[in-house]
């Protein structure tokens, strides 16, 4: 009986070479069924997660929930018009690009010069990294509410200045003080990761290529512009990415030592969203805030990922 996988292959000197057909699981394709079981349950909590809250939220922009009612309306771009006409949104982006500009600025700048001066090989720095890293790990909200007994107008901030004859503000009470707050207390919780992830980076730069810098004459700022910052920009962009879409989502820290004073000086649109939603049960109108907060963290990231050819090393 002949082999039913086996098929008639060209004759040769009057004879039908018989040939074995190919099976069916290859060694490719239980790879790739493989692959895919691993990955099923990543795609899975991006569905259930990610994209159907996102349809969800779109969904209600177009409505008027009303809890406490009990009813759920359809108002179509009824939310979006009010939006447009809201005389609170424009203080309310400014203060979150404001508060978004302060903390990228600061938070890298201070994460890279804190990675630099870690790097280097001397006795006792590993206990300087821990130092500087622990804030990343401590409670967001305690964290915070000691920062406001600190900020307070006879905390422990104006009573170190008080003893070189300084009298310092209430800084919380004032719209400069209270968002130059804010930006420096989620700096100093936050640079921690930012320096570990530089430190990683530098790192891995090859030493010969300062060697043959400092042969070739180059000062220490030069060797840092020409060969660190290139060789680290991989880094630097998500670095960059993280920060910003982090300051946009910044919620703590304003509920906890402002609650978006004085005046809306410090209300960041997530606040904002937070306020319309669950203060004011305007439920369809904090999805539409949602929406926009979306929109600009989807713009700002793509915005960052297209700029990566210009500015990131080995990028074409």
């Amino acid at each position: 009986m002949s082999d039913p996988r086996a098929t008639a292959g060209p004759t040769r000197n009057g004879h039908r070479a018989v040939q074995p057909r190919r099976p069916f699981w290859t060694l490719a394709r239980r790879e790739a069924v493989a692959g895919g079981l691993f990955a099923l349950p990543q795609l899975a909590g991006v569905l259930v997660f990610v994209l159907v809250p996102l349809a969800l939220v779109f969904w209600y922009s177009l409505h008027e929930w009303n809890v406490l009612a009990n009813t759920f309306e359809y108002t179509g771009a009824d939310n979006y018009r009010a939006l447009a006409q809201d005389p609170t949104l424009p203080a309310v982006l400014l203060a979150s690009a404001v508060f978004s500009v302060g903390l990228v600025a600061l938070n890298l700048s201070l994460a890279l010069l804190l990675a630099v001066l870690l790097n280097q090989r001397l006795a006792g720095i590993a206990v300087f990294r821990t130092l500087f890293f622990s804030p990343v790990v401590v409670s967001l909200v305690a964290w915070t509410i000691v920062w406001g007994f600190l900020l307070q107008h006879n905390g422990g901030i104006n009573g170190l200045l008080r003893l070189v004859g300084v009298d310092g503000p209430n800084w919380l009470r004032t719209p400069v003080g209270a968002m130059a707050s804010v930006v420096v207390v989620q700096v100093f919780k936050n640079v921690g990761l930012n320096m570990v992830l530089f430190l990683a980076a530098l790192q891995g730069v090859p030493r010969e290529l300062y060697e043959a810098a400092r042969i070739d004459g180059a000062s220490a700022w030069r060797q840092f512009r020409r060969i660190t910052l290139p060789l680290i920009s991989p880094t630097l962009l998500l670095t960059s990415i993280i920060t910003v879409v982090g300051s946009l989502q910044v919620f703590a820290q304003i509920a906890v030592l402002t609650q978006g004073g004085p005046g809306n000086s410090t209300t960041v649109l997530v606040y904002y969203l937070y306020q319309q939603t669950f203060q004011f049960h305007r439920f369809g109108y904090g999805a539409t805030l949602a929406v926009v907060l979306f929109g600009i963290v989807a713009l700002l990231t793509l915005a960052q990922w297209r700029l990566r050819r210009r500015f990131v090393f080995h990028e074409q």
